[in-house]
């Protein structure tokens, strides 16, 4: 609708018209999708606040903005950490927060590289090889470093040693409208209560603590600096090692401190501010306790940078009422929905996951990179984040009409442009590669899949066209033209033609988003040919609004890329898997084949009835236990593009380990996983779609049935 306004405004009559028009049909919508009643939003949001009443290693609450993350236990700080460790670890992590081990063997990233002949030439990817040597010393080295860092624990210094079990009386409840968590608890005879809360745009935590009595129980609050682990999937923190780092108290006055911790080449710096009279001692090395004269009424704050040079310190009171307006700003804009009104028990649950999901994302993904797959709590893959996956950490944004939070993230792609086109350039292609696990400086992690994904290179076409849609200025135009074109590039010379069949092919090497398929055998997987069509004609458009000419070696790509494959009327993982629904090893991982028409609109020459086909089987074969948390949401998508909203519903709440919602809203996936914020993303743009629908859609509420009444504000149709 905005595109078309842009077009526009040269006819002030036409404009007239069109606006009266617009009035009319968005009245008629929004009173068709909220049934005539404004949503109640605080009603709304606060009947889902989090309740804790025990310690429980996957009931951890979080407080955060988006690039800092504080996760608390039961007693509102960090108090029992280590019996964490297993479940939702209580992590103090940042965006800047990264080390790296000592690289004293000299590894080069090239010592990584195997070679595939492609086109007649040998192509490099960074591999991990099984056979123990130097290739594979480099290879391990590159994936462990650099990883995200544990800053810091901070929590209560019991005296007598008080164990956990010898706590009482817990009462524990973060205020999703406030963004606090307030917690009560007892030891003894002494009830203590306590208040923490973000700031809004700082790395700082305010903390608040009373209790009736003297006390007597706490001896103060301790500031534990850890040793990065370097593990695959932990909380980051090696309380055991001493040695090889340094903590130093660098700065002390009556009511602050700043304390600098140094790990090989990493350092950085706390500044802890707090009220009335205070003793700092050193307990251990690496271990700091500031014991207050007056335990009564106390409170502090903390705030962690990369260097010596904070900004003027703010009291508690001062950063839970920023939080508090934060949040309540938030909660306020955007998209919301509500399923109060409606009598299927599921309703609820799912009323409950949303909202929830809608906190979490905004606590622990709303910074300026893309996010690891558990946010900022705990580390999985070494706190590295997948590229492939941002679509389903960030695509949401934008249809609940939160763009500037998507906005935040894609100024990375610009920082590693010249990277992604250096390894584009590496490997004879034109454009930039984007790259797969990485951290903030752009880096390939060596792997035997992740190095052979190519879905991640047209979501920042798909990212920009979003923030078009929602801003549809020439300036967007031009701001993300040069990582459209260099995308687009690298995309059409990928592509390969074969002679043989006067068509463009996608692969070998080449592993899939259903990454169960051999990547030296497998060639054009559907939701990839897909993507690349969509992507393609997408970058073209972008030249056309700017009046530029349209590229043809896109075009040549766009007009002869290969159909999507299939047999025996079902669309197939891949042309080199014509076997697809006879190997039972294809029922399982990411049922891909669902995104080309429910991640994506219809593009290529999709048959709608072959595709519903193709979605009633695998939605009754395929090894829904062996799936991952996107893989719900992503099925629903397509069950509401192909007006199924019954299969909708049920996929979206399938009954599955990995499609468990934990008390505080996390999604579960297992033991080792044990929070995974994709499906949290996912589920937010399933539900945009289900309610708002998608571009050419006329149906109301398109992903729920008629028995279902929803209520939604302010949400957008997806592509």
């Amino acid at each position: 609708m905005q595109r078309k306004l842009h077009n526009l405004t040269k006819c002030p009559l036409l404009i007239s018209k069109y606006l009266f028009f617009v009035f009319l049909i968005s009245f008629l919508v929004v009173s068709c999708s909220d049934e005539n009643a404004k949503i109640d939003r605080f009603a709304l949001v606060n009947r889902h606040n989090v309740r804790v009443n025990a310690f429980d290693s996957l009931s951890s609450l979080t407080v955060g903005n988006g690039a800092f993350a504080f996760t608390v236990d039961a007693t509102g700080l960090q108090t029992f950490q280590e019996i964490y460790e297993n479940g939702i670890c209580l992590g103090t992590m940042s965006e800047w927060g990264w080390h790296s081990f000592p690289n004293t063997e000299g590894y080069l990233r090239e010592e990584a590289f195997n070679y595939y002949k492609v086109e007649g030439r040998e192509i490099p990817y960074a591999v991990q090889p099984k056979e123990e040597g130097r290739k594979k010393a480099a290879s391990d080295y590159f994936r462990v470093n650099p990883h995200r860092l544990q800053l810091a624990g901070i929590g209560f210094e019991f005296r007598d040693g008080v164990k956990p079990e010898q706590i009482s009386a817990i009462s524990q409840e973060l205020n999703l409208w406030e963004g606090t968590i307030r917690s009560e608890f007892q030891v003894k005879n002494d009830i203590y209560r306590v208040e923490t809360c973000c700031h809004p745009s700082r790395d700082l935590i305010g903390v608040s603590f009373k209790t009736e009595n003297k006390g007597e129980q706490v001896d103060g609050i301790k500031i534990r600096f850890p040793y990065p682990t370097g593990g695959h999937v932990d909380g980051a923190a090696d309380w055991q090692n001493i040695n090889d780092h340094f903590s130093a108290i660098v700065e002390q006055k009556a009511q602050s401190a700043v304390f600098r911790h140094t790990i090989d080449s990493t350092t950085y710096f706390v500044k802890i501010n707090w009220t009335g009279n205070a003793e700092l001692v050193q307990k251990q090395p690496h271990y700091f306790v500031i014991k207050p004269e007056n335990l009564r009424d106390f409170s502090f704050s903390f705030e962690f940078n990369s260097d010596n040079n904070f900004a003027i310190s703010e009291d508690f009171a001062n950063i839970l009422v920023e939080s508090q307006a934060s949040w309540k700003n938030y909660w306020e804009s955007g998209g919301i929905v509500d399923f109060s009104e409606t009598t299927d028990p599921r309703a609820a649950e799912l009323e409950r996951r949303v909202i929830l999901s809608q906190y979490l994302i905004r606590a622990q993904e709303a910074g300026h990179y893309p996010p690891q797959e558990t946010g900022l709590t705990f580390n999985s893959w070494y706190g590295k984040f997948h590229l492939e996956m941002h679509w389903w950490h960030a695509a949401h944004w934008t249809y609940w009409n939160r763009p500037e939070f998507l906005k935040r993230s894609l100024d990375y792609y610009f920082e590693i442009l010249n990277k992604a086109k250096h390894k584009a350039a590496l490997q004879g292609y034109e454009g930039a590669r984007w790259p797969k696990m990485t951290d903030n400086a752009g880096n390939d992690s060596p792997s035997s899949v992740g190095e052979f994904l190519i879905w991640q290179q047209p979501h920042i076409i798909y990212f920009a066209e979003q923030l078009y849609q929602s801003h549809p200025e020439e300036a967007t135009l031009e701001k993300y033209l040069p990582l459209i074109q260099a995308t687009a590039d690298f995309m059409a010379d990928f592509a390969r033609w074969d002679e043989e069949n006067k068509r463009f092919i996608l692969g070998p090497p080449l592993i899939p988003a259903q990454e169960s398929l051999e990547k030296e055998k497998t060639f054009n997987p559907p939701f990839e040919l897909a993507y690349w069509h969509w992507g393609l004609t997408t970058a073209q458009s972008w030249l056309n609004r700017l009046n530029l000419p349209s590229n043809q070696e896109w075009q040549n790509v766009i007009d002869n890329l290969s159909l999507l494959p299939q047999k025996d009327g079902l669309y197939l993982a891949a042309e080199s898997a014509p076997d697809s629904y006879e190997n039972e090893d294809y029922y399982s991982d990411h049922p891909m084949v669902l995104g080309t028409f429910g991640i994506l609109p219809q593009t290529l020459p999709l048959d709608t009835g072959i595709m519903s086909e193709t979605f009633d089987y695998i939605e009754r074969h395929w090894n829904w236990d062996r799936t991952w948390g996107w893989d719900y949401p992503m099925a629903a998508m397509c069950a509401t593009r192909l007006g199924k909203p019954e299969q909708a519903i049920d996929l979206l709440l399938k009954d599955v380990l990995k499609n468990t919602y934990l008390p505080n809203g996390h999604n579960y996936q297992g033991e080792r996983l044990r929070i995974y914020l994709p499906g949290n993303g996912g589920l937010l743009t399933a539900v945009a779609m289900m309610c708002a629908g998608f571009e050419g859609n006329t149906t109301k509420n398109p992903g729920f049935p008629e028995d279902w009444k929803v209520k939604w504000e302010n949400i957008d149709p997806v592509f």
